[in-house]
């Protein structure tokens, strides 16, 4: 008749999130780290030998013919509806 599974207790139901929050934890654990200075090295290195429009102090000015992120100023900016 009654073809529902048995209701857990609070007790099994607090042991299971804690069961899964502790496998979530051991997860972040095994993630591999790395070190801040190794970062911050790795970034200045990138920035320094890939040219990005958006860090202007290592590249300089850039002309707005070449920028793509400058807004587009092709005729008049009029929408018909």
């Amino acid at each position: 008749m009654n073809s529902r599974p048995p209701k857990q207790s609070m007790s099994e139901l607090k042991l299971r999130r804690l069961t899964e929050h502790n496998q979530r934890l051991r997860e972040d654990l095994e993630r591999p780290r790395v070190r801040v200075s190794e970062a911050s090295i790795g970034l200045i290195r990138y920035c320094k030998s890939t040219r990005d429009y958006l860090v202007p102090s290592v590249w300089g000015p850039v002309d707005k013919k070449e920028d793509p992120y400058a807004p587009q100023s092709t005729g008049c900016n009029c929408a018909v509806m």
